[in-house]
């Protein structure tokens, strides 16, 4: 992993300024290409985990266009492991990018049906093998959650009030509740409509006595749900580019920047709020996209 390529991307922006607040965005997407982002803290020790147990597969879940997926296949690939992902969803008759680079990684794909995938139990009892270690859709998990908390050493962050990301399993977020200082609020920004649980799932991931009051999430800026990306969210995605040279993609840090922007405007931050975005990677995501669609 090249972590000097990390760095803090300040935004200059008019609707920033005249609200004096100051928006940084720390660009883990820069860190690998394919474990981009926060999948590498995320896998981190579930790799060091199966290692110890002298375990010889990796088997996950997730969907078409999982960045986890593809960053697991990659990182199983470089450690010594072999790797399966049970994909939500029959077969296609042309696999997505991301299962395509999953395959090409050496990742064996097993799809099972969208109601077999909810109950992930039944599908580690049926496909049981003493050498398999599991990890949850997204990294989900206590494991996951203690290699997300490594990540705001990479931003030196004391000095800002609010930690923002995006929220899939809220495995990344239950990290930054757990590392964030007492001053600080960490926000999440939910892709997925209306997932009442999530709240529940990364209480579940935070240590007892840790106060649900350090953290808030939104559910409003989900763009139509998960995935979705209509052509409001691909105009935006393309304006932030256009003018602070930031690429985003259109799953999860599109939809993170684009509450930022709205959430200063309707004043939800204090005047001289010192906010840090982790850009969380997932660009794998746009290759969903017709060429040309975005601006990078």
């Amino acid at each position: 992993m090249n972590f000097d390529a990390v760095n803090k991307q300040s935004i200059a922006a008019n609707w920033l300024t005249i609200k004096g607040i100051t928006l940084d965005v720390l660009r883990l997407d820069k860190i690998h290409t394919v474990v981009s982002g926060n999948k590498y803290f995320k896998l981190k020790y579930y790799l060091e985990k199966a290692a110890s147990e002298n375990k010889k597969e990796i088997a996950t879940f997730g969907g078409a266009w999982s960045n986890h997926i593809v960053a697991t296949a990659f990182a199983c690939k470089e450690a010594g492991f072999t790797s399966i992902g049970f994909i939500r969803g029959e077969k296609p008759a042309t696999l997505s990018n991301t299962l395509q680079t999953a395959l090409d990684y050496g990742m064996q794909l097993h799809f099972v049906t969208r109601e077999e995938y909810r109950s992930k139990d039944n599908i580690k009892i049926k496909y049981n093998q003493k050498d398999v270690f599991w990890i949850g859709e997204g990294g989900y998990g206590v494991t996951g959650a203690k290699g997300a908390a490594e990540i705001l050493k990479l931003a030196e962050p004391e000095s800002y009030t609010h930690i923002i990301g995006a929220v899939g399993t809220g495995t990344m977020l239950a990290g930054f509740i757990s590392s964030a200082k007492s001053h600080q609020q960490v926000i999440g920004i939910s892709s997925m409509k209306g997932n009442v649980a999530l709240m529940e799932e990364i209480k579940a991931l935070t240590a007892p006595g840790e106060s649900c009051n350090s953290y808030r999430l939104f559910h409003d800026y989900h763009f139509g749900g998960y995935g979705k990306h209509p052509k409001e969210l691909i105009a935006y995605i393309n304006s932030v580019y256009e003018n602070y040279a930031l690429p985003l993609d259109i799953v999860y840090t599109g939809k993170t920047f684009f509450a930022i922007e709205d959430l200063v405007r309707k004043d939800f931050f204090p005047e001289g709020s010192k906010l840090l975005m982790i850009h969380s990677g997932g660009l794998q995501g746009n290759k969903s996209l017709a060429p040309k669609v975005l601006a990078f």
